[in-house]
């Protein structure tokens, strides 16, 4: 059959059509299309010997066939292979059904055996007309990810030829495979056409060589562009931030209420000694949730500014960027630093003022959203940029960053780059997709912060979660309602953040009742969080617009109300909201029955821990990596043959390998990405 359309040819038929949306257009593509499961046509079994529920194949003669009208009109066939009977039953059936299933006919049918009152039969098998001499499969059979446009035996067909013409040469040098792991074609042609003595389980569960050897090379190919990523900024050009004696970093700290615990101390220190290098800096500051990396960002952009530089923050939200904004100017401003703020929100005279402030540099340092980054803001010279809560941001934004900060500034130089983030990023992810990011951690809270007790509640406990509202208000402090719609979903029967509003305001007459939402304009929003942070609302009912950023010490209860529905990162950010001064605080999980398994195993996990590395450990295992990362939104899969839950070994050799392969090996290395990562690999290094 001809290859697959080329991308720039327009298919002709619709099965081509078809292929060319699930992106296989190439060989190698065609050939790395891997089976979801396998069918045994390789041998037959008596329908004596068949039990119920068995899947099995058997070859026989039609002795009935006859359409009857029952509950609904159905076609109901006899086999005999001379061992017993098996009855056939189509609900959904065509002429050609009743052509092939004539009686005398030969066939040879598959499907799962069941047992019903005249016998055993099967609903809806397989089937095809054979003859006696009709050879059995010599391999087990592959079902493919397809489409109803794309039939298994077209698409069989054409990765047939594709595993033919497919470069499956071998271009990793000797010595670079682990033992025992087959050549890629060896590998690729079993995938596709196992030994019938083959153990399935070793196919479900990849554990079989042959997918670890598709596993490695995956992983392989990861660790090189990570690598290439990391030598390249290497070879680039920063401003030389050295922090300078008596500097105003050094005033910010004697101005501080309060001491930078150890883990802070070491992580501003690992952060100066990058910005002094004349190479940017791609450095991750993480931290749990209320851990103190603001203050630690702070600092490092007082050593930009005292340099002559400025500095943007970046932020995924407005309120986020706002709390930031708030801290940063009641540090900064008394030191002479003057404090830009840049969101989408900011429309005609202002946003000019602001733009013209941050192109001539009388604005030293710039907060706000993903705004910052659009096109029209120049900035006069950009020696640091910070990116906070970096894994909300999408992987076509966080390009965009890159390509942004490439731009900007002095043509000759690039500026360095902190990301924060307060979901702490789990070793095997630190080892794969922030292969190429040196990374600081924050591992301690500050003195005063009090453990939340974490409750789970069912939804027809409501009553009393309101009346221990009830309680924390008439002794002064503060709580949270979170919703996670902002409006009623028919799907999804949650209840929305306007009526739980109405419910709470009517159950609580004598306090003042707040609510917060993303599509409020931002005016409306910064008035309502004013109002919260100044102890005037007593409770405040929100969406997840709250889930970083909020700092109210005097709130000591959580409420998140359908918690099996939130991620367990975004439960434990929520949690992390209280807590945040001396007083005892509670979240409180309502959840809905029933339950499904990953939402039982996330509401146990926040149980059971408030450690943020373990959070993000079980989130990994939860979610895998794409969701972690926020790479749904890029469109791309991220690993599509390595599984970071169980390839941990063949990670650490694919780490071992990959400098060696690159120094000694350069081109083999460069045809081995672009076999594996194509035009993904952009994507694995933002």
């Amino acid at each position: 059959m001809p290859a697959a359309a080329p991308a720039d040819r327009k298919p002709r038929s619709g099965p081509q059509r078809a292929m060319q949306k699930l992106g296989l257009v190439r060989d190698i593509d065609l050939a790395l299309h891997l089976p979801l499961r396998y069918e045994d046509e390789t041998r037959l079994v008596a329908i004596a010997d068949t039990r119920d529920g068995d899947v099995a194949q058997i070859e026989g003669r039609v002795t009935d066939s006859r359409v009857e009208q029952r509950a609904r009109r159905q076609l109901l066939v006899r086999v005999d292979d001379g061992s017993d009977v098996l009855l056939l039953r189509f609900l959904h059936f065509y002429p050609s059904h009743q052509k092939t299933l004539a009686p005398g006919a030969r066939v040879r049918v598959r499907g799962e055996v069941r047992g019903g009152f005249a016998g055993r039969e099967m609903v809806h098998p397989a089937f095809r007309a054979v003859r006696e001499d009709t050879p059995l499969a010599t391999a087990l059979t592959p079902v493919y990810p397809a489409s109803a446009q794309l039939p298994q035996a077209y698409l069989r067909k054409a990765i047939g030829a594709a595993l033919v013409r497919a470069p499956l040469d071998e271009v990793l040098p000797a010595g670079t495979l682990p033992p025992g792991l087959p050549s890629l074609r060896e590998a690729l042609d079993h995938l596709h056409h196992p030994r019938p003595q083959t153990r399935l389980a070793t196919l479900e569960d990849r554990s079989h060589p042959a997918w670890q050897r598709l596993a490695f090379d995956e992983l392989l190919a990861q660790q090189l562009s990570q690598l290439q990523a990391q030598r390249a900024r290497a070879a680039l050009h920063a401003p030389a931030l050295a922090a300078r004696a008596g500097g105003r970093h050094e005033a910010l700290l004697g101005a501080l209420p309060f001491a930078l615990t150890r883990a802070q101390r070491h992580a501003c220190g690992e952060i100066a000694a990058d910005l002094a290098r004349a190479q940017p800096m791609h450095r991750l500051l993480q931290g749990d949730v209320g851990s103190g990396k603001t203050v630690v960002a702070a600092l490092a952009a007082l050593i930009a500014i005292d340099a002559g530089w400025q500095c943007a923050l970046m932020a995924p939200t407005e309120i986020l960027a706002e709390q930031h904004f708030g801290k940063l100017v009641g540090w900064l401003e008394p030191l002479g630093v003057q404090v830009a703020w840049l969101t989408g929100s900011h429309k005609g005279k202002a946003r000019k003022a602001m733009l013209a402030s941050l192109a001539d540099g009388s604005a030293q340092l710039v907060v706000g959203t993903h705004a910052v980054i659009q096109e029209g803001v120049a900035f006069h010279r950009l020696g640091l940029a910070i990116v906070d809560e970096q894994h909300r941001f999408g992987v076509e934004q966080r390009l965009a960053l890159r390509r942004k900060l490439a731009r900007q500034g002095d043509a000759a130089l690039e500026p360095h780059l902190l990301m924060m983030s307060a979901t702490p990023i789990p070793r095997t992810l630190a080892m794969t997709y922030y292969a190429d990011l040196d990374v600081s951690t924050i591992d301690e809270l500050p003195p005063g912060r009090t453990p939340v007790a974490t409750r789970l509640f069912a939804e027809t406990r409501r009553a009393a979660v309101i009346e221990r509202i009830r309680d924390e208000v008439a002794r002064g402090r503060q709580a949270y309602w979170v919703c996670p719609l902002i409006e009623a979903s028919e799907a999804l029967d949650l209840q929305n953040a306007t009526e739980a509003h109405a419910e709470l305001q009517a159950a609580l007459p004598d306090a003042e009742v707040g609510l917060l939402h993303g599509r409020m304009a931002a005016a409306e929003k910064a008035a309502v969080m004013a109002r919260f942070a100044a102890g005037q609302t007593a409770l405040l009912v929100a969406t997840t617009v709250i889930e970083v950023g909020v700092d109210v010490p005097n709130a000591s209860l959580m409420v998140i109300e359908h918690a099996e529905r939130f991620g367990l990162s975004q439960l434990h950010q929520l949690r992390g909201r209280v807590g945040r001064g001396a007083v005892a605080s509670t979240c409180v999980l309502l959840y809905t029955a029933p339950l499904g398994a990953a939402a039982k195993s996330r509401l146990k996990a926040m149980l059971e821990t408030q450690d943020g590395f373990e959070i993000a450990r079980r989130d990994l295992e939860i979610r895998g990596p794409g969701e972690f990362m926020g790479a749904r939104q890029s469109g791309d899969a991220l690993l599509r043959f390595a599984d970071l839950a169980q390839d941990n070994a063949l990670l650490l050799q694919a780490r071992s390998a990959a400098p060696t392969l690159l120094e000694r090996h350069p081109d083999a290395a460069a045809r081995h990405i672009e076999r594996w990562l194509a035009s993904r690999a952009e994507f694995m290094k933002a």
